[in-house]
């Protein structure tokens, strides 16, 4: 049975943004047009990032799909690791603050940034 590979930046257990795969069962369907299970969500925003735009240091609001639509968005972590997603391609941004903390900047979250000359488009779908 094919799957759907999903990209999930979350919390680990000690606070710190990271990066894991899972698959997505697209187990529905017919043989020539393989579906998930459907998902639940809680509205869709666009944005429109301009040559130049860099985040702070921030853990996500509200889990989340982002999905690129043109330009190109870089994601970095505390680890000072990083990963560059460019149109077509998508992650499931639930890296939330852990209940009971308090933000910090040097553990916390993760900042993202538009990358190349053309702006960034992104849709966020709320999980």
């Amino acid at each position: 049975m094919p799957s759907f590979t999903q990209v999930v930046l979350f919390t680990d257990a000690d606070g710190r943004a990271r990066w894991r795969e899972q698959p997505i069962a697209l187990d529905e369907g017919k043989p020539e047009a393989r579906l998930s299970a459907l998902m639940a969500s809680g509205g869709y925003q666009l944005r429109h990032s301009p040559p130049g735009f860099r985040s702070t240091f921030h853990c996500t609001g509200n889990p989340q799909w982002v999905f690129i639509l043109g330009g190109q968005m870089e994601i970095g972590l505390q680890d000072g690791s990083s990963r560059i997603f460019k149109p077509g391609e998508h992650f499931y941004s639930a890296d939330v603050l852990p209940e009971g903390a308090s933000f910090d900047p040097k553990v916390h979250g993760h900042w993202s940034r538009q990358v190349g000359d053309d702006p960034l488009v992104t849709l966020f779908v709320r999980g």
